[in-house]
């Protein structure tokens, strides 16, 4: 019989898995590269589509996909839309990583994830 702890733990990856999975597409990738250079501020929808070549159907559709899986944060400024990464949830995402990969069973230095982001 599972546990409440492995429950949790059950939960946690699906939540995690779901949102890799939202990341998974080239422009999603490229829509969260793009939103985190410009954090906090963000960026309204039509800038996003000016940087990516992005259509407005197909770009709506992603944005949506990274809302629904809580990565990005959405606000209305009058007629416009500003999206902005939550980098909160992003934040937890790779908390589960590195507990999994660099504390558990140290299968990954610290230290070479701080070289790799520079």
């Amino acid at each position: 019989m599972p546990t409440a702890q492995s429950r949790k733990n059950a939960e946690q990856i699906t939540k995690y898995a779901d949102m890799f999975s939202a990341m998974g597409t080239e422009a999603r990738l490229r829509i969260m590269q793009l939103l985190l250079s410009a954090h906090p501020e963000g960026l309204v929808v039509g800038e996003i589509q000016a940087e990516l070549d992005i259509p407005n159907s197909t770009l709506s559709h992603h944005l949506d996909k990274l809302r629904m899986e809580d990565l990005v944060n959405v606000k209305r400024e009058r007629t416009f839309l500003r999206y902005t990464a939550n980098v909160d949830a992003l934040q937890e995402v790779l908390q589960f990583l590195y507990a999994e990969c660099c504390t558990r069973n140290n299968a990954v230095k610290p230290e070479q994830i701080v070289q790799i982001c520079r």
